[in-house]
């Protein structure tokens, strides 16, 4: 990884899971010396980490190609947008930047070009394209090493489009340059797509199906992260604990003269890069949440006590209608497992509030495994119909949006509870803190993450970001905790 790669757009962490509304749209930038009549490149980024993570592929491969990065869009030769499918919201958001970049490149610069990239662009490219007229350019998640090329294509004065999905691509041996990072914290991805077909959800459609990169090539890219003072990486994909390598989706060898790799193993070989680099994982699927993840998690300090596991419903009709391969009885017997093997680890979730036929008794059910679970977090939203879906062809969206936000309303106000709970049982005890940066409310303070994930704000005495300091709890709210460190 180039030495002088570093984040300069926002010193906010992106979270490994959610959709973190302060970071959509950031632009990011390499910080590389302006080659003399060089191209310029404005890029901007939507949706979740693994979005956020290809846009540092992206931007690696550009570089290589004579780009600069600017944060001004009117300055840039080739504005790219790299976008998210998951919410309407989010492609309202997109289709309103691109008209203003229209705009922009009307009045500025008419050589301007513009293109999308990722989830939207296999969904949309004929409207946006040719249709509204919108871009020049749109590039699908497997084809980022093709786009010199279009770029060509385009400056040519021709329209490029590569939306083609890849069963083998995971861009493993390009180091992505950081990008909406701390400089503490990182991301590293070590799976692209996904098989599980859920009724809600449009990722198979717009990422592909799901393969796993090499992992020697995961745990060099630790190893370049902690050298250049990274001391926390998430392990990323759509389905990360469905990560396998040279091992058949039956269970089966295909190599006998190459070693097998699963997830638990992986996480393991990446916590041994060094004691001092912290070791997360998300998104994963409670069907391959298998009892070796958590004995590493038992094992290995570094490895943090914590898991995502969205369970969308307490419904185990509701699953059925999602498509999710399991019913409420088998993810509570995961969660037992969890809390057996690990009794310290906290675990969030996702929930779809108003999926298609919801009823009061299945919302009840949700209400009752949220009550019973206690989870640390949750991502909580309101369904939204995708088109492409198995839900968009068999099932209504019939809740109406009114009762949706009820219901919304109601679990959140009872996930705060849990949330304040929990983060009540961490006061008096001492915490070791990974010190990301200064707090967002005061300078004056630090704030940092403890193995459970949750945030700590504590004051500044003289430390540095990436420093481990043990921090007495004295207080909590539902969101962060605060504490004295010991020096």
């Amino acid at each position: 990884m180039h030495p002088y790669y570093r984040q300069k757009a926002n010193s906010m962490p992106i979270d490994t899971k959610d959709i973190v509304e302060e970071i959509q749209g950031n632009s990011t930038q390499v910080d590389l010396p302006v080659k003399p009549n060089g191209k310029k490149l404005y890029l901007e980024s939507y949706g979740c980490a693994m979005n956020f993570s290809d846009s540092e592929i992206v931007a690696s491969i550009l570089t290589k190609e004579g780009f600069t990065t600017t944060y001004k869009p009117q300055e840039a030769d080739l504005i790219l947008i790299n976008t998210c499918s998951i919410r309407d919201k989010a492609e309202q958001t997109v289709r309103n930047k691109l008209k203003e970049f229209l705009g922009m490149k009307r009045k500025f610069n008419p050589k301007m070009k513009v293109g999308i990239l990722g989830c939207m662009a296999e969904r949309l490219k004929t409207q946006l394209l040719e249709e509204e007229k919108l871009v020049d350019l749109v590039a699908g998640p497997d084809s980022y090493r093709d786009l010199p090329g279009l770029i060509e294509e385009i400056e040519s004065g021709q329209k490029a489009v590569n939306v083609l999905l890849s069963r083998d691509e995971t861009y493993a041996d390009i180091s992505p340059v950081k990008l909406g990072s701390n400089g503490v914290s990182s991301f590293i991805s070590i799976t692209r797509g996904c098989d599980n077909m859920c009724s809600f959800c449009v990722v198979p459609f717009t990422r592909g199906r799901e393969r796993s990169r090499n992992p020697e090539t995961i745990v060099q890219e630790a190893r370049d992260l902690f050298e250049l003072g990274f001391r926390e990486v998430t392990l990323l994909g759509q389905n990360v604990d469905s990560y396998r390598w040279n091992i058949s989706k039956k269970g089966e060898i295909k190599d006998a003269n190459e070693a097998t790799v699963s997830f638990a193993q992986l996480m393991v070989m990446v916590a041994k890069v060094n004691p001092l680099l912290r070791v997360r994982f998300s998104t994963s699927h409670p069907k391959d949440m298998t009892n070796d993840v958590m004995h590493a998690i038992k094992e290995h300090k570094n490895i943090c006590n914590y898991v995502h596991l969205p369970v969308q419903s307490g419904n185990s009709e509701m699953l059925k209608r999602m498509n999710r391969g399991y019913t409420r009885e088998w993810y509570l017997n995961r969660i037992d497992a969890i809390k057996t093997i690990t009794p310290e680890c906290t675990i969030s979730t996702d929930l779809i509030i108003g999926f298609c036929d919801e009823t009061e008794q299945e919302h009840q059910d949700t209400i009752s495994l949220v009550k019973e679970v206690e989870f640390s977090f949750a991502y909580m939203y309101k369904y939204s119909e995708r088109p492409k879906t198995l839900a968009e062809r068999k099932y209504e969206d019939n809740v109406p949006e009114k009762l949706k936000a009820e219901r919304l309303s109601e679990i959140i106000e009872i996930q705060r509870r849990n949330q304040r709970k929990i983060n009540d049982s961490f006061i008096g005890h001492t915490k070791e803190v990974l010190i990301e940066g200064p707090s967002k409310k005061n300078p004056d303070e630090f704030c940092g993450r403890i193995s459970e994930n949750t945030m700590v704000i504590f004051p500044n005495h003289n430390f540095k970001p990436g420093q481990y300091v043990d921090v007495k709890i004295t207080a909590a709210t539902s969101a962060t905790l605060r504490g004295e460190a010991i020096v």
